[in-house]
Formats: structure tokens, sequence, C-alpha cells
């Protein structure tokens, strides 16, 4: 273990010896050496496929902007009137994947009932728009990194007439183009499950496509799972009765991913979370903590992706009375190597 591994672990031991909410002030202004603020505005952050760019939203039913990080200039990329989007990725061509609706009612009802999945194209001029798929989802989506192949999930929310109420679904399908417009193909189901054992999102794929990193919400817990897209095995990788652990970015690698999670929060929600490392091993105990947002009082830490090289991850400071994906910056930590 060489001297910068020793010194941000007896780092990170320090910190977990200060209780939680306990800290006064905000810990964006006592940042550690390895994390730089990137925004002061903004939420749910992706990196670019070459990790040069970082897509985010400006907030829930917001606009979605690009930063470099290396330079922190920003780039407006919904330049258009729309209702409002709630997440932006890349896809592996450098397309942008966005989830957003049609219209907008209200935020319970659009956000469960009206997200659709659209592609705007990452040589866009201005005045074009995004482009709808024409298939609705519920959440986030899953992104392969190497081919133009895609998760998501839906609810009796979105397809009343298909789903049964409390029932989820995890579907994967291919993006495809009929000259310059993007649709989907070769859908298939994966995985379903009922309320409240467990509803379902997509998270990542990892070991060449075979496998789907998922999270199963079993309100007000969460657990991460996987699932063998072949054989449609599925693996317990973190599924602690009294603990919300909700899979986020996984390492280009595969063998870890990263989690918001309540271990040792005061309470064990969705509003008190840190961001952990998990290793992906069946009932995984190699759980190592990563963030120490929650020490301080209202804050937490969430929304965790890592970087094409596996050297940095891009997250966002929050606050623990909002709801899920609301954020307040995106940071960027260096892992030490």
């Amino acid at each position: 273990m060489n001297c910068t591994t020793l010194l941000v672990t007896a780092t990170f031991a320090a910190a977990a010896l200060v209780p939680q909410g306990t800290r006064q002030g905000s810990p964006e202004d006592h940042l550690p050496s390895n994390i730089t603020r990137m925004t002061y505005f903004g939420e749910r952050a992706a990196w670019s496929p070459d990790g040069t760019r970082i897509a985010f939203m400006e907030k829930s039913f917001g606009d979605a902007y690009e930063i470099d990080p290396s330079t922190k200039a920003l780039r407006l990329l919904t330049h258009y009137a729309h209702p409002g989007f709630l997440r932006v990725q890349y896809l592996p061509n450098g397309d942008y994947f966005l989830i957003g609706a049609r219209t907008f009612t209200d935020v319970q009802s659009t956000r469960g009932r009206d997200q659709e999945m659209w592609i705007l194209k990452h040589d866009f001029k201005l005045g074009d728009r995004a482009v709808p798929l024409g298939h609705k989802i519920s959440e986030g989506v899953a992104i392969s990194r190497s081919a133009m192949k895609i998760a998501w999930s839906n609810t009796h929310g979105q397809y009343p007439d298909l789903l049964l109420e409390g029932e989820s679904v995890i579907y994967t399908a291919d993006v495809v183009y009929d000259g310059a417009t993007p649709t989907l193909a070769n859908k298939k189901e994966v995985i379903r499950a009922k309320a409240p054992e467990c509803t379902l999102e997509a998270q990542d794929f990892r070991n060449h496509d075979s496998e789907l990193i998922y999270t199963c919400y079993r309100s007000p817990f969460a657990d991460v799972l996987g699932v063998d897209l072949a054989s449609g095995r599925t693996t317990v990788y973190r599924r602690i009765p009294g603990e919300y652990n909700e899979v986020e970015g996984i390492f280009p690698d595969g063998r870890y991913t990263l989690v918001e999670s309540s271990r040792e929060q005061a309470q064990h929600n969705s509003n008190y979370i840190d961001i952990w490392k998990l290793r992906l091993e069946p009932n995984s105990e190699d759980f190592t903590r990563v963030t120490h947002w929650g020490e301080y009082d209202g804050y937490k830490a969430s929304n965790p992706v890592v970087s094409p090289d596996g050297r940095r991850m891009a997250f966002q400071s929050a606050r623990s009375k909002d709801p899920a994906g609301v954020g307040y910056g995106i940071f960027v930590m260096d892992f030490p190597r």
C-alpha cells in the first residue's frame, strides 16, 4: 500500500468517526483535495464515451446541459421550448439519450406516467429537436458502453393495459437508425416483479453485456441485484433487510459499482444516503464508503457515475429534505491511483 492510499484510508477512517448529521455548515465548503466543484446548479450527471464531457440536467423538468471538466465551459443541449426533461445520457455513438414527457401535467403524474425516450443527434444544429423513440419509460435507462443496446423498466403507471397494479418489468432493446430516424428494435422482456416485494429499475450492463445490474426497490429500502440475460438467473449482490442500497454507476471493468447507501446513516431511506463502492460478488461484504456528505446536517451525496477510464467519479450535492434526483451542483472526485 503506497503513501497516497494510506493517507486516503486514514482520512476516510477519521471521517467515519463523526456522527451522522452533526457537522455544521456545508460539505460543499469543505472539499477534500481530490474533489472539484464543476457547477453551482444541476443534477444527474453522465460521462461522454470519451470522458471529455459531462452531460447533466439543469433541474428536474428542466434543460439538459454539457460541461467540459477541463475548462468548465457550459453548452446548452435542449435549446428549444419543451415541457422539461428529467435525464440525459450518452449513447456509444455520442448521441444524447433524453428522458422527458411530451406535455407537463403535474410533477407526480408526469414523472410516473408520461416519461418517454428521446434521441438528440450529437451533431445537432440550432433548431434541431430531440426525436421520440415512441416508448415510455419508468425512471432511468441502462446503456451499454460498447453497443447500441439499452435496458429500461416499465410499470402499471405507463402501461395500465399491459401491466397490473404494482407490477414492473425490465426490457432490453437496440437503438437503430432508419436513415437519420432512431427507433427501437429487438425488444425483449428480461424480468418481471411485483410490489411491495420489488419494483425494478435497470442500471448498468456488465461482462460484455451478458448481465444487467438493477435495483430492486422494497420501499423504503432497496437492494442491488443482477440478472443473466441469457438464462434469466438472478444474483443478489447486496440485500440488507433494514438498509437502503440503490445501485448507481458501474466501473468500466464491471468488478465494482457505486451505490447510494443508507449504511452508517441515522435513517434508512433514500433521503439519508452517501456514496459507497461495492464489489460485485454474491452477497458482497466488500463495501467501502466514498463520500461523507451525510455527516453535515441536511446533506446527502447522490447519483454517482464513473468516468470511462475508471479514474474519476461525477456526482451531485443534494439535500435530505428533497426527492430523489434533485441536485445542487455537479462535483468530480479523483480516485486514488
